[in-house]
């Protein structure tokens, strides 16, 4: 396909990432990748304790290793001030303690100590020479000791509407289960990683970040100094899934390093300690009790969940956050609650809420339409709200029905013989589930700079970032739909807070969020080229501005075209410029996204055997802007859904807290050899004009939802075990296995 998209044509159509080259030859910079003059090096000490104090430490050693400037550490750190962490206030943080801010353990893995030396090397070999004496509490390794030694406290996102106690009691059928998702570690390719620099009283940081700007307001804060003084850059990231929303405390030890020393700091955080000190996914655990009437229709739902938080600051993981809209049900209790353990402050990850909350939603949907004697298709179809019932609005748009009979029909679901290990192909059970998928659709605040320039090229800024879901190039798309220029010769540049003010990369906001603030500043840009045009020196010096049309880079009036680039070049201009600041979403609707996955696993007893076959998920998500990199982030939410299902969790010694499988040997995730054979993402491309002009919904989060739960509804109908604890590890299935029959 060519990229030489023009005009109306780039949007819906599919051309490649513009930084892709870059990317693939290495010459796009990552934060580790820079390297200013001078530069030193840092490496924590971490600790190996999860709960108690600092008693001592020995410096002798580390002091003389070669090359080493500093060690840092709780009585030798300056002085320093917490951000009040507020996403509104624009200085979010997800550990609000700072870094050596006094002598108390937290969790293992928390930094002790920091080693400055002139390399690499260098740091790390003395860092490993830091001796810590300690003085070690009984650590609460887990969400059952957390709630047995200190109860629960109150989390936000609650929502109750009718009695659905009072109607639960007496119903013609019911569930009372419980579900439990473990420790997730976001684990993208590329570590976090920050450089640090001083000039005078001015910082700058390079830095692997979802969100620069709320990063340059939180050191604003914690350095009491102007935000406009601190300059923050992540034009490329190797991806992060929720872990480089907010600062964590290396960026902010970097940073107060290299004012120290007088000279800039690298700081890369080792991956096991992104296991600790960088958040994860928390564990929880989630009772679901659903009744329905006879006919099988819901009379009351109860979604209840406890999830593990640091002793530092309360993370709430709003497990109900979709069961409050996606069912019709009058009477339904959404509850949340948190426990404290020592482990480092939870963050979101990857549909945050929903992906551990639809695992058990779903997987609840699925026992409840069973036990009231329903086809679980049939029963969701039954149920599915037509408006949103927490909020009593309207769904701004919905095809979710439509969504699942497509996605039934070509997966074959009306094939499906639903007693329990009834299909076979020769010594494998076929097993089928499916599950419904959900999101929040959000718009937030956001500016943008376009510039139409001499040379036919047009240059857009804004601080918001790619982190591998194609930014950079459904924003030179948005540019090339208003102006006809092709997109090669378009150049966007992001991640930087000089530029204008973008949103963080996360909720499945940015393409909503930034694509209308790029679209107004295109048409000012526009605008003022207009001017230029019937400005006395112009080629259309005798019209009104509005009389003028612009299309495929040319202005033209009553017949008549002329070229930008010469409207410009006569008047010896460097550029056409446009500025806009765009708004978020209203409250007249319910903004969501919706879909439906289906699954088919191969459980082979002989062997012990379990893979997913096949998948099919038909996704509603407003107007797809690229069609390649919007199937691209809907397959990759497929496969860390399966990781989540089969294989990922974060384990933790019941003993003493400390992690076990913190690395990337032990902590296993889906390789190539785990992929469906047959991956088939329907993308049903209605646009929801009442969000945004373009009718685009975020999708990067939405595949994962609902991905679980449909695997292990398809594990159930294979082997009749309902596996409620993920992950769905095989030993999980093999006690009593069946005799395995000849085909």
């Amino acid at each position: 396909m060519s990229d030489s998209i023009i005009g109306a044509g780039a949007i819906g159509s599919g051309p490649k990432r513009i930084d892709g080259q870059r990317k693939v030859t290495g010459a796009a910079p990552y934060a580790a990748d820079h390297h200013p003059d001078n530069v030193a090096y840092g490496y924590g000490v971490f600790s190996t304790i999860a709960s108690g104090t600092v008693a001592g430490l020995d410096l002798d050693a580390a002091r003389q290793s070669p090359g080493v400037i500093d060690i840092f550490h709780h009585e030798h750190f300056p002085e320093l001030h917490r951000s009040p962490s507020s996403m509104a206030q624009g200085n979010k943080v997800e550990e609000t303690r700072l870094p050596f801010e006094d002598n108390k353990v937290y969790y293992e893995g928390q930094f002790v100590a920091l080693v400055v030396a002139d390399t690499f090397e260098n740091a790390r070999a003395a860092a490993r020479k830091v001796g810590v004496n300690y003085k070690s509490d009984q650590a609460i390794a887990n969400l059952d000791q957390g709630v047995t030694a200190h109860g629960t406290q109150k989390g936000q996102g609650n929502h109750e509407r009718g009695d659905a106690a009072g109607n639960f009691d007496g119903a013609a059928h019911s569930i009372d289960v419980t579900y439990t998702t473990p420790v997730e570690t976001h684990n993208p390719m590329e570590m976090h990683a920050s450089v640090a620099s001083w000039e005078g009283d001015r910082l700058t940081i390079f830095e692997s970040s979802q969100g620069v700007v709320q990063q340059q307001g939180a050191l604003a804060k914690i350095f009491g100094i102007p935000p406009e003084h601190i300059r923050v850059e992540s034009p490329f990231i190797g991806s992060g899934f929720g872990a480089k929303l907010w600062m964590w405390p290396h960026a902010v030890a970097a940073s107060a390093a290299a004012r120290e020393i007088g000279r800039p700091v690298q700081l890369v955080v080792p991956r096991q300690q992104m296991f600790t000190t960088t958040g994860h996914r928390p564990e929880t655990c989630q009772r679901m009790r659903l009744a329905t009437d006879e006919n099988g229709k819901l009379v009351s739902l109860r979604h209840e969940s406890i999830n593990t938080t640091s002793f530092t600051d309360q993370y709430v993981e709003t497990c109900g956050s979709v069961t409050k809209s996606l069912y019709s049900c009058p009477n339904l209790t959404v509850s949340h609650e948190t426990t404290q353990v020592n482990r480092g402050t939870p963050t979101s990850m990857r549909a945050p809420g929903a992906a551990p909350g639809l695992f058990a939603l779903e997987s609840a949907i699925d026992e409840m339409a069973l036990e009231a004697g329903v086809d679980p298709l049939e029963f969701r179809m039954n149920n599915y709200a037509e408006r949103d019932e927490s909020l009593d609005l309207d769904f701004s748009s919905n095809h979710i029905r439509e969504a699942t009979e497509r996605a039934a029909e070509k997966f074959g679901w009306h094939d499906r013989n639903p007693d329990v290990g009834s299909m076979r192909d020769g010594h494998e059970i076929i097993g089928y589930g499916m599950a419904a998928c959900n999101w929040e659709a959000l718009k937030r605040e956001c500016e943008a700079r376009v510039s139409l320039r001499a040379d036919g090229t047009a240059y857009v800024t804004c601080a918001t970032q790619d982190i591998g879901t194609g930014t950079y190039t459904i924003i030179a798309q948005t540019v090339s739909d208003l102006t006809g220029l092709p997109i090669e010769k378009i150049t966007v540049r992001l991640g930087d807070t000089s530029y204008p003010k973008g949103p963080i990369s996360g909720g499945s906001w940015t393409t909503a969020t930034t694509l209308p603030a790029v679209a107004a500043a295109t048409r000012k840009a526009i605008e003022e080229l207009k001017g230029y045009a019937t400005s006395g020196k112009g080629d259309f010096a005798d019209a009104a501005s509005d009389s003028l049309t612009f299309e495929n880079g040319q202005l033209t009036h009553d017949g008549q075209s002329v070229d930008y680039v010469d409207v410009l070049k006569g008047q010896k201009l460097a550029s056409a410029d446009g500025h806009a600041h765009t708004q978020g979403a209203d409250s007249q609707y319910s903004y969501r996204s919706f879909g439906a996955h289906f699954v088919e696993v191969r459980w082979d007893p002989g062997i012990s055997n379990l893979r997913v076959s096949r998948v099919v998920s038909a996704i509603d998500v407003g107007r797809v802007i690229n069609s390649m990199t919007a199937r691209n982030q809907v397959e990759g939410a497929i496969v860390m859904g399966l990781g989540m299902a089969h294989f990922e969790a974060t384990e933790y010694d019941a003993r003493n807290g400390r992690p076990v499988n913190n690395n990337y040997a032990e902590y296993v995730v889906p390789v190539h050899a785990d992929q469906p054979p047959e991956v088939d993402v329907i993308l049903l491309d209605y646009p929801d004009l009442e969000f945004n002009e373009f009718g685009a919904r975020g999708i990067g989060e939405i595949g994962i939802t609902g991905m679980a739960a449909a695997v292990a509804n398809a594990v159930y109908h294979a082997t009749g075990k309902r596996i409620r604890d993920l992950p769905i590890f095989k030993e999980k299935l093999m006690e009593n296995i069946p005799a395995v029959q000849s085909a």
